[in-house]
């Protein structure tokens, strides 16, 4: 058996009865409740004003100005995803395949290093129901008070309060989806109409959907999405081993466990520094108790180790009783941070990148496809020419009108019949038919190869190959 695997303590309650539990939650059943309690510390401050940074940030992209439409727009509907002065098509769509491996090998990295920091402090279901809570605390009070409230009688007042704290839900909610559905659709358009109830079915309907989602997620399910819906909580034990950094209590510091006074010293009662207060359960998003062991509902919020801390603190012990810790570490090993594992998935990641921004430096601002006539592959016209027919794509992947120069290379003496200078609006896909007709003397073999050459104003050159057939 492999020596980095992680010894499993089962801590799954062989009978759960709230009689004889009182206080206690069952984590294990979705329909009991957590009331969080509010943790404060330097984890706690790291976590908020990450998670406002983020919701600002998604918040205001959509609405940032770029000449005459918005910064970033993935316009599924025209087939094209613009980033402010880039405009990528699918033929492009190799990046967005790079960016999300570059996205799934950095989680890889990040989980084999620090465990589940992305839970904790960056994943939109964390975020919101944090944010949720923060206006249930504001408008319900404390986690003690809430819990109380709620196992007592409905009183106008507190109905009033629930009211107001679910429509501010609500909000949230709607908010949520046009901000969401305006990174795919204009969004000022997209207020506009569906206030004035003039929005497309297909608009609406996602602006409702993401709303109702953000609404069930954040305000009832919360930990239930985390403990029985999301995946990432079950794979997440191929990336762990001994040496990543979890949340994990010190059992050789804290037991035996147990209550005692500010002044009385615990070695003479035979206990260790854990109080037994079971605050670090009280404010844990997930409901666990970090006592017993690794488990894979920790999103590593770092809640309890800010409140243990604080109790540490007030006991006058040393702190980090719970800490950002490796298994190894606290079985008194060395906790090895370089090892094949994590230089394997920093290694992947790197090189995801360097060919991700090489493939950005590749993307041209202009685009040209070219289609022979199918129907009729020559044709011998009015003066004698032989004329081949072809259909030219352009696309003009700039935010600026391009006026553009066609020509053709590989033959001699070529007579071209349509525009060879155009004028293409910025994001526009022009479909140009010409034809080139040639003389039969200037012309060596059945099938002669050429070249497209079409040139921008920046004398930006893209030649596309392409035949020109004589006879059959």
């Amino acid at each position: 058996m492999s020596q980095d695997k992680i010894d499993i303590k089962d801590v799954t309650p062989k009978t759960f009865n709230p009689k004889t539990h009182k206080g206690k939650k069952d984590r294990f059943n979705p329909s009991d409740g957590i009331y969080v309690r509010e943790s404060k510390g330097a984890f706690q401050i790291l976590r908020r004003y990450g998670a406002w940074f983020l919701l600002l940030l998604f918040g205001l992209v959509p609405w940032i100005p770029y000449g005459e439409r918005q910064a970033i727009l993935l316009d599924i509907g025209h087939q094209q995803f613009n980033f402010f002065g880039t405009t990528l098509y699918p033929q492009d769509l190799t990046l967005l395949a790079l960016l999300f491996m570059i996205a799934a090998f950095g989680l890889f990295f990040i989980t084999t290093f620090l465990g589940r920091v992305w839970c904790g402090y960056l994943c939109p279901q964390t975020v919101w129901t944090f944010m949720y809570i923060w206006f249930e605390e504001k408008l319900e009070g404390a986690a003690n008070k809430r819990r109380k409230q709620d196992s007592g009688k409905m009183t106008p007042n507190l109905l009033l309060r629930k009211t107001i704290k679910h429509l501010a839900w609500i909000g949230i909610a709607l908010v949520t989806g046009f901000t969401f559905v305006g990174y795919f659709v204009p969004i000022k358009d997209l207020v506009v109409d569906f206030l004035t109830l003039n929005t497309t079915f297909w608009a609406g309907f996602w602006v409702l959907f993401f709303a109702i989602c953000t609404y069930a997620n954040a305000a009832w399910m919360r930990s239930i999405v985390c403990i029985h819906m999301c995946p990432y909580a079950r794979f997440q034990s191929a990336m762990f081993d001994k040496d990543t950094f979890i949340v994990g209590y010190n059992p050789e510091r804290g037991e035996s466990r147990g209550p005692r006074s500010r002044k009385a010293d615990p070695k003479k009662l035979g206990l260790g520094d854990c109080i037994d207060c079971d605050l670090c359960v009280q404010v844990c998003p997930t409901g666990i108790d970090i006592r017993d062991g690794l488990q894979y509902e920790c999103i590593n919020c770092g809640a309890c180790i800010d409140v243990c801390n604080k109790t540490m603190d007030r006991m006058g012990y040393e702190k980090n009783l719970i800490s950002y810790t490796t298994e190894h570490k606290l079985s008194g090993k060395n906790t090895k941070v370089m090892r094949p594992k994590l230089i394997g998935y920093g290694s992947i990641m790197i090189l995801m990148i360097i060919l991700f921004f090489l493939q950005v430096a590749s993307v041209e601002p202009v685009g040209m496809s070219v289609l022979r006539d199918r129907n009729q592959l020559f044709k011998i016209n009015s003066a004698g020419y032989v004329e081949n027919t072809y259909n030219l794509k352009v696309i003009n992947k700039t935010q600026q009108l391009q006026t553009y120069t066609l020509n053709v290379s590989g033959l001699s003496d070529v007579t071209w019949y349509g525009n060879q200078t155009i004028q293409v609006d910025p994001g526009e896909v022009l479909n140009l038919p010409i034809s080139l007709g040639v003389a039969t003397e200037n012309l060596n073999s059945p099938v002669s190869t050429i070249q497209f050459i079409l040139t921008d104003s920046n004398q930006f050159t893209v030649e596309v190959e392409s035949r020109f057939v004589k006879k059959l």
